[in-house]
């Protein structure tokens, strides 16, 4: 025997439930409608009238809901006698979340639907959207942690600190970079933050979701360097194991490959890449199969390619190939306004889950006296240094930087030496080593222009530097 008020279809609900629910449901809602079976408007109380600004709600009784109200879906309820719970409907400029009901006659049969409007304003349901939104997000990156296998990023372009007009031009081209799907070639010394560009570069394009593989020639033995490249199929060498061993090409399918230090590469290994780049498909050792890869490459050097490929020991056509677009990394002597605000970001990464310690201006003008050889990685570790030595203090003063500062080479001889005056001689006054630098860097370029005739081609090959960081040197000293 059935229940009172037992719907007659899983789906629905009958009219005798609705009538004993429909009070409560009307005034807990912002508005309330009912359909027909043919989807024309039975009834609507005043609220939801007010709501779509209707003046008269007789005047609407019998026209087709969706004449008044276009993108209900009220006629959907009453085709398929199934019910929407929960839905976002927009009228006008508003955004009504609305729940709407089948209901049925004694035989079963659906004879028209109900609805609710739940919440005329979305702003009750924000902290709701929000959390759902931030849980997407969260499951998204999750998937694409997976899909990378641990061939993701840790760099974003915002992790390359510096406000210097040479710092903001290394971001220019990034980003011109990452929204061009071509080879890349990354100039300078070591410790300027190469592979943070690197990935910075791949995480902007178009090929973020894809893997990053970086592989440094410098510190792979030359005899491996072509299993690592190219994978290794099974049974090629013996004693190997009996399966495919992928190599760097296969694993950046998709995404990007970082070759660090390519100035290192033996030059067997050169045309081989070259090949792969141009027909972008390899060939493991051992195999005869020929495998298609979908690889952007990035490529970075401290060496002088170009100078390189003057004397023969870097193959030109494989140099064109990678320097589509050049990107002349700054060391940080060149750079030095960027100082404070690398000691600052610096600072705080090495001072995580312990007291942040601060540095003065005086002791960040005292770093600004150093050459910098080793660039932002010797920063680094003088600044760890620094810390350690700081025995708990707030802040880093210039006498405890002195301490742990390394002299440089030319300030380690003797004074007689460097000036070729004797013991009786005046010391001459000295000035910062910036400035030193600056004006022999100047020097050294005029007198190469000259011995070359004014030829900058030959005035840069002179100095052991690409063209572009001969401009940039000359611009910046003319």
């Amino acid at each position: 025997m059935p229940m009172p008020f037992e719907p007659q279809s899983g789906n629905g609900l009958t009219r005798e439930l609705i009538e004993v629910l429909f009070p409560m449901f009307e005034q807990a809602s912002a508005g309330a409608i009912a359909v027909d079976r043919e989807g024309r408007i039975s009834w609507i109380n005043a609220r939801y009238a007010n709501l779509l600004g209707i003046a008269d709600a007789h005047t609407v009784i019998g026209r087709p809901v969706r004449a008044v109200i276009p993108h209900s879906r009220m006629p959907e309820v009453v085709e398929t006698g199934r019910p929407l719970l929960l839905d976002i409907m927009e009228y006008q400029s508003q955004q009504l979340v609305v729940t709407r009901l089948p209901f049925f006659d004694e035989q079963g049969r659906v004879s028209g639907a109900v609805a609710f409007v739940l919440f005329d304003d979305l702003q009750p349901l924000t902290p709701l959207v929000s959390k759902y939104r931030r849980l997407h997000q969260d499951l998204l990156a999750a998937k694409r942690a997976l899909a990378k296998r641990g061939r993701g990023t840790r760099y974003q372009l915002g992790d390359f600190v510096g406000a210097s007009p040479a710092a903001l031009e290394v971001k220019r081209r990034a980003r011109l970079a990452a929204g061009r799907d071509i080879p890349v070639l990354l100039l300078g010394e070591t410790g300027t933050g190469k592979e943070v560009l690197a990935q910075a570069i791949h995480s902007l394009s178009a090929r973020a979701e894809g893997p990053f593989v970086g592989v440094n020639l410098a510190a792979i033995p030359e005899n491996l360097l072509e299993a690592e490249f190219f994978g290794v199929a099974p049974g090629a060498y013996t004693g190997a194991e009996r399966r495919t061993r992928e190599g760097k090409f296969q694993l950046a399918h998709g995404g990007t490959l970082f070759l660090d230090e390519v100035g290192d590469m033996p030059q067997g290994l050169q045309a081989k890449l070259l090949r792969a780049l141009q027909e972008r498909e390899i060939e493991p050792l051992g195999s005869n199969q020929v495998v298609p890869v979908d690889v952007r490459v990035l490529a970075a050097t401290s060496r002088d390619l170009a100078a390189m490929v003057a004397e023969g020991s870097f193959r030109s056509d494989l140099y064109y190939r990678l320097n589509v677009l050049e990107i002349p990394i700054p060391p940080l002597r060149a750079r030095l306004a960027d100082l404070g605000i690398l000691c600052e970001t610096l600072l705080e990464d090495i001072c995580i889950g312990q007291e942040r310690v601060e540095i003065t201006d005086a002791a960040v003008a005292e770093l600004g006296r150093h050459p910098w050889p080793g660039n932002i990685r010797e920063l680094r570790n003088v600044l760890e240094r620094a810390f350690t030595m700081s025995e708990g203090a707030e802040v880093l003063e210039v006498d405890t930087l002195r301490r742990v500062l390394p002299v440089p080479a030319a300030s380690a001889q003797p004074q007689a030496e460097q000036t070729g005056a004797g013991p009786g001689a005046a010391e001459p006054e000295p000035r910062p080593l910036a400035e030193v630098l600056a004006r022999a860097e100047a020097e050294a370029i005029h007198a190469a222009l000259a011995r070359c005739g004014g030829n900058r081609s030959q005035a840069a090959r002179l100095l052991g530097v690409s063209r572009s960081v001969f401009y940039e040197k000359l611009a910046r000293h003319s």
